[in-house]
């Protein structure tokens, strides 16, 4: 089979959750709440181009941001940090803050950090299942509480954090404010309607990112250079012999035949900022 299953691993956050999703189970009460699952490749070797997690939070995350590619290797890393999210579930209330109500200097957006008057100047969204953000890299962000998500992002684990509630963990003052484009979200990308059931939610940034729904049938090809991440959120899905359960990532390296039942909802993501476009070809 040209696919590998990738492997689960827990992180414990303080934001954490102990209900996750049905797929995962839920967290014992002696134990750390968990906020993220990474699925990493099990053969390890170079770290690759991209990263998919679920998120799970009961609190408000820190307000923070992640370098350009620029800044990142300056530092000494391999790239930058820019992510998407697609919002599975949220409590009601639920937020997502995602840039500043209005533009400000550095100055200001540094003075608003310390003395706590940042969480003012977020531009706080409500948040609904179904909801879908593109953060390019320098965008200041903060996810609340009451969320369950997939993110997707590139390979880095790089965040500096502005303001963090009081918490007892590190802020990143200086490397926040040099990251940061202090203004108002713009989306970088409207989604469009590629072709009936293949909706391109990502394109033109650093990677594209997918959203295949209903019955399709189509033999995949994955160039070395641009392999693909599928994210099985529901309904029935099979590569090759495999069944893609919700709750699995697969990396596709190479030829492989895709059967999607029709109540499949799946995500394919790929580096690079074009879009494949015969991916989903019969």
């Amino acid at each position: 089979m040209n696919a590998v299953r990738l492997t689960t691993r827990r992180v414990e956050k303080p934001w954490g959750r102990r209900d996750l999703l049905p797929m995962f189970g839920d967290v014992s009460a002696d134990s750390a709440p968990v906020g993220e699952i990474w699925f990493e490749d099990p053969r390890g070797g170079a770290p690759p181009a991209l990263l998919v997690k679920y998120l799970f939070t009961s609190e408000k995350l820190s307000i923070q941001v992640h370098p350009d590619d620029a800044m990142a290797r300056a530092q000494g890393h391999a790239c930058g940090k820019e992510e998407t999210w697609l919002v599975l579930a949220a409590e009601p209330g639920a937020q997502i803050g995602i840039g500043l109500r209005e533009p400000v200097d550095r100055d200001t957006l540094r003075a608003a950090a310390r003395d706590g008057s940042i969480t003012e100047l977020v531009d706080w969204r409500p948040a609904h299942a179904g909801d879908y953000y593109y953060s390019p890299a320098g965008t200041v962000h903060a996810l609340g509480q009451g969320l369950k998500l997939i993110e997707v992002q590139q390979y880095a684990d790089l965040t500096y954090r502005l303001y963090d509630y009081g918490r007892p963990r590190e802020l990143h003052l200086d490397e926040a404010i040099a990251a940061a484009d202090p203004v108002p979200y713009r989306a970088p990308f409207e989604p469009y309607e590629h072709s009936p059931g293949r909706l391109i939610l990502a394109a033109g940034r650093k990677f594209v990112l997918e959203r295949w729904r209903g019955a399709h049938g189509a033999h995949l090809s994955a160039p070395d250079d641009r392999p693909l991440w599928l994210v099985p959120i529901a309904g029935e899905a099979r590569l090759d012999a495999a069944l893609l359960e919700p709750g699995t990532v697969w990396l596709v390296e190479a030829d492989a035949d895709l059967v999607l039942g029709t109540d499949a909802d799946l995500l394919v993501a790929y580096p690079g900022g074009a879009v494949r476009e015969a991916l989903l070809e019969t």
